[in-house]
């Protein structure tokens, strides 16, 4: 398409499996026959579907948080220090217990955003406090797992290493929470809590 200009590839710390490219439009003009919909509506289409897409990232977070604990459980029932696993001593024991904790309260929620998405209930706001604490818990989880690893936790062949790469870097940006008048302004949870209770 004149004026369309794919950039170069980026480089990334994680999501290899994602190509991304800076794209350029420099005096695109799009013809008639290949517009989708009305050209005003573009934002919102886009969050028709922002419930769900939230959803699905939620899914993912808690997916790699059950693995990171997984391949972390089973290191530290192996690796052994001062002749005995290190996943006997108290420390590992409290860290593992206050992620298993996390993760199954990460499930309820995210079992319970999946039922209301199938009964069309689930709601932007709902979806977006989902995505906001799974993430974070995502990303607590797999810094922890990674520090029970000690050095290993730093290479490669060991995949704590590799999730730690995926792991959400930026879940504060799920807080500004946007409805379907797009508006922009940060929530407040508590307060919307309340205004359902009256």
């Amino acid at each position: 398409m004149p004026g369309f200009k794919r950039g170069r590839k980026l480089k990334k710390l994680g999501l290899h499996s994602q190509d991304t490219a800076e794209l350029f439009f420099q005096d695109v003009k799009v013809p008639r026959a290949n517009v989708l919909g009305e050209p005003t509506q573009g934002f919102r289409n886009l969050m028709l579907n922002l419930a769900e897409e939230r959803l699905t990232s939620a899914v993912g977070n808690v997916t790699r948080a059950e693995r990171a604990f997984e391949v972390t459980l089973a290191y530290i029932t192996e690796r052994k220090a001062f002749g005995r696993p290190i996943g006997t001593f108290q420390n590992s024991r409290f860290k593992m217990a206050d992620m298993r904790a996390r993760i199954d309260a990460c499930w309820a929620l995210v079992d319970h955003c999946v039922m209301e998405h199938v009964e069309r209930k689930l709601t932007g706001e709902t979806a977006a406090a989902a995505k906001l604490y799974v993430s974070e818990v995502e990303g607590w989880v797999v810094d922890e797992c990674l520090q029970l690893h000690g050095g290993a936790g730093y290479m490669d062949e060991y995949e704590i290493c590799r999730l730690y790469g995926r792991r959400p870097h930026q879940p504060h940006l799920c807080r500004h929470v946007r409805d379907h008048e797009g508006d922009h302004r940060p929530r407040s949870w508590s307060g919307r809590t309340q205004e359902r209770l009256r």
